[in-house]
């Protein structure tokens, strides 16, 4: 059994690195490029924070994904008969909140455990990417030239 619960959720753990991956990498580059723009024509912390809550969002949507393909995979096998439970299963999973208020069959039970791994590892990495564009966004003000009061102008 445990076996068999492993084969069937590592395929969607490794389908989950994918996306949140290719979700991060697109987000790490979307704000590089946008920022880059968005020094030429505007200046200051606002674009930048814009771009990190574009990411944020983007990230979270990405999360939400995964909780959702694993919400289906519980359908399909039989512990679900509506998706919105499925789904809040595989939201506490997913974020290793653990409430216990829905539990799965004996055969399954083992797939809650490993979700909220792969949920741990797919935060991490959301995390990780927002630390990086945080990073960046830093440095950049940073290397901003500083306005100092003209002489003679009011403070």
């Amino acid at each position: 059994m445990i076996l068999t619960n492993f084969l069937v959720g590592l395929p969607l753990m490794l389908v989950c690195v994918a996306i949140q991956a290719g979700v991060s990498f697109w987000c790490v580059r979307y704000y590089i490029r946008q920022l880059t723009r968005a020094q030429n024509g505007l200046r200051g912390a606002t674009a930048g924070i814009r771009l990190l809550l574009v990411a944020m969002v983007t990230l979270m949507a990405g999360t939400l994904l995964q909780v959702v393909l694993w919400g289906f995979l519980f359908i399909g096998l039989g512990e679900f008969s509506e998706s919105y439970e499925a789904v809040y299963h595989s939201a506490v999973n997913f974020a290793s909140l653990g409430y216990g208020d829905i539990v799965m069959s004996k055969t399954w039970k083992l797939l809650g455990p490993l979700e909220a791994i792969n949920g741990v590892l797919m935060l991490g990495m959301s995390a990780a990417a927002l630390m990086v564009i945080l990073q960046h966004l830093i440095k950049v003000q940073m290397r901003e030239p500083q306005k100092t009061p003209e002489p003679g102008a009011h403070r």
